[in-house]
């Protein structure tokens, strides 16, 4: 979403009450709002379609068998200009093309490595390419590798 201003709207779809609450700390902290929880594709589908989050971060195993695969498949249905971000401890279960992805934050992440990825992130996500080194706690996808390289 280029011209994007911070603080931006996220929405934490993870399952461990605990990473949601570290994740939804550090986002604030960084100066952005979590705008909705949910822990399973159901829960996505259950959120209020108006919402619009800028960015998403998705865990890959979720709540009552369903996964970030399904999850960001209905995501770029549902909201197409949301950056989506996995936030797994399984990053070889993404596919090549990512599901539209931008990329990856591998899990166990540190608090410094959540930081900079988010930073990352946000300036690549509102102001492409982003003029930060890409920091070693994302993987951007293929194709956002591409856009934001900075030459």
């Amino acid at each position: 979403m280029p011209g994007c201003q911070p603080p931006l709207d996220i929405l934490i779809v993870e399952d461990e009450a605990i990473l949601v609450m570290d994740l939804e700390l550090m986002i604030e902290e960084a100066g952005h709002r979590v705008v909705a929880e949910a822990a399973s594709l159901q829960e996505v589908e259950d959120l209020d379609v108006s919402l619009q989050p800028h960015i998403a971060f998705v865990d890959m195993q979720l709540a009552h068998g369903t996964t970030g695969i399904d999850v960001a498949r209905l995501i770029r249905r549902r909201w197409p200009e949301t950056c989506i971000v996995f936030v797994t401890a399984n990053p070889k279960q993404i596919p090549d093309d990512y599901c539209g992805a931008h990329g990856v934050i591998p899990k166990p992440f540190s608090h410094r490595g959540m930081l900079s990825a988010l930073n990352y992130i946000v300036q690549g996500f509102c102001d492409p390419p982003p003029l930060l080194p890409q920091p070693v706690s994302f993987i951007a996808s293929p194709r956002i590798a591409e856009i934001w390289t900075v030459a």
